[in-house]
């Protein structure tokens, strides 16, 4: 097969999986993983590259054993009391979701964000029961909440840590840098417009809480494992540890300390989502692969564009449309010399065009259910519950509140650094 037509193949096929993912008239795991076959069996994708290069294990065992712990902490009645406490304080529903959401952004500017939706999952689905509200309306702002701040702290996602060893930044760079303001200071900007818009998309959420304090009986032995397993997550690989390691561990203790519900805990866990993401990233691994990344790259080199702000517009929302479908990794490592590149070309500095494309790619992934991994776990657990992920719906919530989130950015960059 000749270059030129393994990425007409590549790309359909990556066209065709996220076609019949976003349509959900099959399960998203047989879009992908027959996806993956297809390269698999045509040849363009080696079998050892798309089990050893290509699936993100790490991620994968994240998942799982967090999933299993979000099991025992349910059995554990922890998320009914903080949902008790929650409604105790809080009298009106929209505002209960709102809290959730601060609550959520704020731990995913530190912490792995599928790590913080799973542990804020139980608190919404305990939640919205006792209100009887549907879950769709919790767990999708909470999910979206938790992709807003990739760029908030250097550590709050891989490109972010990308950005900071390709070009010598340091953690507080990102707040105060060149004596203008960071990367994170605007972001945080950001996401307090993205905040205020989610609030105004829940003002139809009025129904009254009055919930009075319960003397909820707790066990805290699941708790105790999610806050060490966090924290494991954070400073293991400072010691070498790799987090997928970390996730199975206390994915296996979880199994050991809910041994009672051991067939609910396996046959119940979200294989859908679980086999969607490995498919994925073999998927993703092709495309970059078979060059058709870089062939993007070197369009916007030549694509005409002749002015700074125009640039940095286009590099911007062209980067919330590509992550709102691909893994915003390999599109950052390969963005990072081109903005520095174009930034040259210009006669400017780079600064405003690294950080309005890692903006873009950040908050993109919010766009669509299948954009970011937490997205595509949040959705898993919803149909779990019962529910239903309807696109449009979905839509309604994600698209405004993720472009307010990036035009916000978007237009303090162009103030302070172009």
């Amino acid at each position: 097969m000749t270059p030129g037509m393994e990425k007409l193949v590549v790309l359909a096929v990556f066209v065709l999986c996220y076609a019949l993912a976003l349509s959900r008239k099959v399960k998203i795991a047989y879009a992908s993983l027959g996806a993956a076959a297809v390269l698999i069996v045509s040849g363009i994708l080696p079998p050892a590259d798309a089990l050893f290069k290509a699936v993100k294990w790490d991620v994968l065992g994240i998942y799982w054993g967090f999933m299993m712990v979000s099991f025992v902490f349910m059995q554990s009645h922890m998320p009914d009391l903080i949902a008790n406490r929650i409604l105790a304080r809080v009298k009106t529903e929209k505002y209960i979701i709102f809290c959730l959401c601060i609550l959520t952004a704020f731990l995913s500017a530190f912490m792995e964000n599928v790590g913080v939706v799973l542990m804020m999952a139980p608190v919404a689905i305990s939640v919205s029961r006792k209100m009887e509200s549907d879950l769709f309306n919790y767990l999708i702002p909470i999910a979206i909440s938790s992709n807003v701040v990739t760029t908030l702290t250097m550590v709050a996602d891989p490109p972010s840590i990308i950005l900071a060893m390709e070009t010598g930044m340091k953690p507080l760079d990102f707040y105060w840098f060149h004596g203008r303001l960071g990367l994170g200071t605007i972001t945080l900007f950001g996401v307090a417009v993205a905040m205020a818009v989610i609030l105004v998309q829940l003002r139809g959420m009025e129904k009254p809480v009055s919930v009075a304090r319960e003397a909820i009986a707790t066990t805290k032995g699941a708790s105790i494992l999610f806050v060490l397993g966090v924290a494991a997550l954070a400073i293991g690989p400072e010691f070498g540890v790799r987090p997928g390691i970390v996730g199975f561990t206390v994915g296996v203790i979880a199994l050991v300390m809910g041994r009672n519900y051991l067939k609910e805990m396996l046959v119940e866990f979200d294989w859908n989502s679980f086999f969607f993401i490995m498919g994925v990233f073999m998927v993703i691994y092709t495309l970059n692969a078979s060059g058709l990344l870089k062939d993007f790259a070197d369009l916007v080199v030549h694509v005409g564009i002749d002015n700074p702000a125009a640039m940095l517009a286009f590099l911007v929302w062209i980067s919330v449309a590509l992550s709102s479908f691909m893994d915003n990794v390999p599109y950052t490592i390969l963005m990072i010399p081109v903005c520095q590149n174009l930034a040259a070309a210009f006669g400017i500095e780079a600064w405003s065009l690294l950080y309005g494309m890692l903006v873009g790619t950040g908050i993109g992934g919010n766009i669509t259910p299948v954009g970011a991994t937490a997205n595509v776990f949040a959705c898993g657990i919803l149909e779990k519950q019962g529910g239903k992920v309807e696109l449009v719906r979905y839509l309604k919530f994600s698209v405004p509140f993720s472009v307010a989130a990036v035009l916000g950015c978007h237009i303090l960059i162009h103030i302070i650094w172009l």
